[in-house]
């Protein structure tokens, strides 16, 4: 009885492997006959498989091999410019019978003019010659007697400087309206420029990710940072990011085409936003700073800047203290700390705490410093209580002058 139980369990579970092995076998061959519809226009990249007399035999990894006119890839010379195993990409133009003919342009000559329209609908390149510079454009020769414009905005991805350096250069344009039966061609080489930066953009991306420590070239120095191109990519160094230490100002720091090591802090793809950091390839300062201002040492350092409520102490790069206000009057009250202290200037002070986990260093002034600032507190109190004082009876003639006279009237 048990037997047969089990034997009938196998039976059901051999037939639902069976026919969880028969879905996904069938979904994978589903997968592969959507990836073999291809758009007209669509670019793919192959690999060259064979070279006839007439054509390129490509395998795209899809059903069918593509086909490639042979013509494309000679060079002025006549030389044929790939062999077997080079990858190419190439454009979709149509499929018949299982065999799907491909592009890498349409050029020029009779049976490149012929394709023009074939070229409009499916999106595919056109090369062409800048003939001359007419009103607004330029006037472009396709092949054989076609002729089509190009307005100066779509001529490169910013405002070319010199219009006339382009004249007789061939260039690589895609049709963006096709009309009287080929009278009236517009064509535009921005666009398929803004294509490629796009796509170098996108494989940049793939390169970078956040923490990853790279070169990059300054390409811009601003009050509020720099960038930095990292490979077709470009992020900002904010100011707080360059350095440890407080920079006043960008331009003493960075310039233009300088060469730095960067890391990635923050990557925003879809607000193409990059974050950069100078500050973290360089140690940290903190991480040692209890070792070197040990709580009761006595340091120089420089006043970096004033606040109302006391005065910030550079000790190294990166580490700054601050001198309470309570801690610059020796007891004497004063209003502001530029009473005592000035920035820029050189003073001798004691660390009395570290923080190192909130990064801060409380002192006291010290040495020469404070005996400097008592008297400077004193002469302040001194000329404060000098301005407060009743001005009292005054002088003899003050008293005459003010002394009631009897007997007039």
């Amino acid at each position: 009885m048990n037997d047969t139980l089990d034997r009938k369990i196998d039976v059901v579970t051999e037939v639902e492997e069976f026919e969880e092995e028969s879905f996904a076998a069938l979904f994978e061959q589903s997968s592969k006959e959507r990836k073999s519809w291809l758009e007209p226009g669509q670019k793919l990249t192959g690999t060259v498989l064979k070279i006839s007399a007439e054509w390129i035999f490509m395998d795209t990894g899809l059903k069918g091999e593509g086909v490639i006119d042979r013509k494309e890839f000679l060079d002025i010379d006549g030389n044929l410019t790939v062999t077997e195993g080079d990858g190419i990409s190439a454009y979709f133009l149509s499929s018949n019978h299982g065999e799907m003919r491909f592009t890498t342009r349409i050029g020029g000559g009779v049976s490149g003019s012929s394709q023009l329209e074939q070229a409009w609908q499916a999106g595919v390149p056109v090369e062409g010659v800048v003939e001359k510079e007419i009103k607004g454009g330029y006037e472009i020769k396709l092949g054989g007697t076609a002729r089509a414009f190009c307005p100066f905005s779509q001529i490169a991805l910013r405002r070319v400087e010199n219009p006339e350096a382009l004249i007789g250069t061939r260039l690589t344009f895609r049709i963006s309206q096709y009309g009287e039966n080929g009278r009236n061609i517009v064509v535009s080489r921005r666009v398929l420029l803004e294509e490629e930066q796009q796509r170098l953009k996108e494989e940049a991306y793939e390169g970078v990710s956040e923490g990853k420590t790279v070169s990059g070239t300054v390409t811009s120095v601003q009050d509020y940072g720099a960038f930095v191109d990292i490979g077709g990519l470009e992020g900002l160094i904010p100011v707080s990011e360059i350095a440890w230490s407080r920079v006043k100002n960008v331009h003493d720091v960075l310039s233009v085409g300088q060469v730095l090591t960067v890391v990635v802090k923050t990557i925003d793809r879809e607000k193409e936003r990059i974050s950069l950091s100078i500050k973290d390839t360089l140690g940290d300062p903190w991480l040692q700073a209890a070792e070197r201002f040990p709580e009761g040492s006595f340091q120089t350092g420089t006043v970096a800047r004033l606040d109302t409520f006391g005065a910030f102490v550079t000790l190294d790069d990166g580490i700054d203290g601050l001198l309470h206000i309570s801690k610059l009057g020796s007891g004497k009250r004063i209003n502001h700390p530029r009473e005592v202290v000035k920035e820029g200037e050189q003073i001798e002070v004691k660390i009395e705490s570290i923080d190192r986990a909130n990064r801060r260093i409380s002192l006291a002034l010290a040495g020469p410093a404070r005996a400097a600032a008592e008297e400077e507190a004193t002469l302040t109190e001194f000329r404060r209580q000098s301005v407060d004082m009743p001005r009292g009876m005054g002088t003899l003639a003050d008293m005459i002058r003010t002394k009631p006279q009897r007997g007039k009237k």
